[in-house]
């Protein structure tokens, strides 16, 4: 199964309003421009402080991200005469930009508001602090506006790790899933998982707003895994650090036999760690992903299983060993 070339979904823009009802609770966003459209649309995660913008150099002006307004413009403005505020405002406002943000509680004064609906250019207010406050709305953009693609499979947080099973449909991908969470580990999504590129090298997955945590099961139906389980049992989301396929065993497949080789998939230009498991009856699957997922951590702190019993054999064939090849050097009773 090829799971690389997926398509990428990147969105394009969010409204300001979208923007507006998502954090007004979070960053404390008051909306004092009135009766203005709030329509415009936000097309860039970036933020952007207009301050030489205001000082008149306006050649490089990123006027189609969300201005940021903190001390540093406040306290230039008001050191301006009327005429020359009003000449920075004009000069500024009359590019389409999506919104304002003041920081600090920091209150435009009556001319910039009116300046800005004359325009329909949204101003807000915030108690936070332009740190703060940057801070948040970055985070929000990034999330908005980072590439994701849909999957196939079905997502579990093991061991405080992220596997995401994949493979045929009927191949009992959500079977896996549901042993695990009986097991005591936790679903965070079947049947459709959206992974989002998190910064350079992370990548989350989640479920969909309508799934979430329903798991059909084939013979029985529907299943809700939060009412079944409760809330111990899920994650809205998780870190994709697995990706494990499941196929029918395949006589002229090779499978991997010592682990030395490290396989991964690319996702969105992120190597993700990859393992193919040959599904054969009395196989237990849900046992081997809980190996899988302690294997991950044990070579994450620094041990690597596979390593380690190859350089002790290296280092007996070296010293050429006569031992007997019993593990101790005595007849085995009942006893130690």
């Amino acid at each position: 199964m090829d799971i690389s070339n997926k398509k990428i979904v990147r969105k394009s823009d969010i409204s300001v309003e979208y923007f507006y009802t998502a954090l007004k609770e979070k960053i404390h966003l008051e909306l004092i421009t009135k009766n203005i459209s709030l329509d415009r649309k936000i097309t860039e995660q970036n933020l952007h402080r207009p301050g030489l913008a205001l000082a008149g150099f306006v050649e490089l002006f990123s006027y189609n991200r969300v201005q940021i307004v903190g001390n540093t413009e406040v306290k230039y403005l008001n050191k301006l005469s009327f005429s020359k505020k009003r000449a920075a405002l004009d000069k500024i406002l009359k590019f389409k930009i999506p919104c304002v943000i003041f920081t600090n509680n920091n209150m435009p004064s009556d001319d910039i508001i009116k300046l800005a609906e004359e325009n329909n250019i949204p101003l807000f207010i915030s108690k936070l602090t332009t740190t703060k406050l940057t801070y948040l709305v970055s985070d929000f953009l990034d999330d908005q506006f980072a590439p994701n693609i849909h999957m196939h499979g079905s997502f579990t947080d093991v061991y405080g790790v992220g596997m995401l099973f994949i493979g045929d449909s009927g191949i009992g991908k959500s079977e896996v899933a549901l042993d695990l969470v009986e097991r005591g580990h936790r679903l965070v999504a079947d049947d459709v998982v959206v992974l989002t590129k998190k910064g350079e090298n992370i990548i989350m997955g989640a479920g969909t707003d309508l799934i979430k945590h329903f798991m059909e099961i084939r013979g029985i139906g529907i299943i809700d895994v939060r009412s079944m389980f409760g809330i111990r049992a899920i994650r809205f989301q998780k870190r994709l650090e697995v990706v494990i396929e499941l196929e029918l065993w395949d006589d002229k497949n090779e499978y991997t036999r010592t682990g030395l080789d490290t396989k991964t998939i690319n996702l969105m230009d992120v190597e993700i760690q990859y393992i193919k498991i040959p599904i054969l009856p009395g196989k237990n699957i849900t046992v081997i992903s809980e190996v899988i997922a302690l294997n991950y951590l044990l070579k994450h702190y620094g041990y690597d299983a596979a390593k380690v019993l190859t350089k002790k054999l290296s280092n007996a064939i070296e010293k050429k060993d006569t031992s007997t090849g019993r593990s101790v050097d005595y007849f085995e009773h009942d006893f130690e």
